[in-house]
């Protein structure tokens, strides 16, 4: 595979690297916006990340690199990917920090993890917005907002539920990315080696 032409950034990295967790928004989704994780492995070394890896088809790469911006970092990872492949993707970062915060701030501790989503957002939302929201929460379902997450638990299965990623993004005006519970924990796992 060929990577001519993406902006590349020093390999030798000389300090200690904090380590990332990059979740890509709506690929490999119905045979849209498709990327094998190994080509995404390497465009992500080729933009100087070093340990990095992916986990399952839908966009999740644990990385380590040098300090920078958060919304810089996932611009630059944007246009890589967008110049690479041909599509625009949203790629929402989390530290391995955060990522534990997350665990440990779920309001939902008793839910099985199954039935246990987190929607990340690109940005917290409006407080206004949020005051207005109506959520068509059904048959026990929930949900809670801690920053830039929102925790969503679907006791009956998330299959038929009106409370989506989509409806949240609709009505936040923000983007977001929903991993299982277990994923989640899975990041987490990986972004800990």
């Amino acid at each position: 595979m060929s990577l001519d032409g993406l902006p590349h950034m020093p390999k030798k990295i000389d300090y200690p690297t904090p380590t990332h967790i990059s979740l890509l928004r709506g690929i490999n989704v119905g045979g849209h916006k498709k990327i094998r994780m190994a080509d995404l492995k390497a465009l992500y070394e080729s933009l100087g990340f070093v340990n990095v890896t992916t986990y399952a088809q839908s966009g999740n790469v644990v990385f380590q690199a040098e300090p920078a911006d958060a919304g810089a970092r996932a611009a630059h990872i944007e246009g890589a990917i967008a110049a690479h492949f041909g599509f625009a993707v949203t790629v929402l970062l989390r530290s391995a920090e955060e990522l534990r915060a997350i665990l440990d701030a779920n309001p939902f501790p008793d839910a099985e993890p199954k039935y246990l989503h987190v929607l990340f957002l690109s940005a917290a939302p409006d407080a206004g917005v949020l005051e207005a929201l109506a959520v068509p929460a059904a048959n026990g379902e929930a949900w809670r907002l801690a920053g830039r997450e929102i925790y969503l638990h679907y006791p009956n299965g998330s299959g038929r539920s009106k409370m989506t990623g989509a409806f949240f993004e609709r009505k936040l005006g923000v983007a977001g990315s929903a991993r299982n519970w277990n994923s989640v924990n899975a990041l987490y796992e990986l972004a800990r080696q």
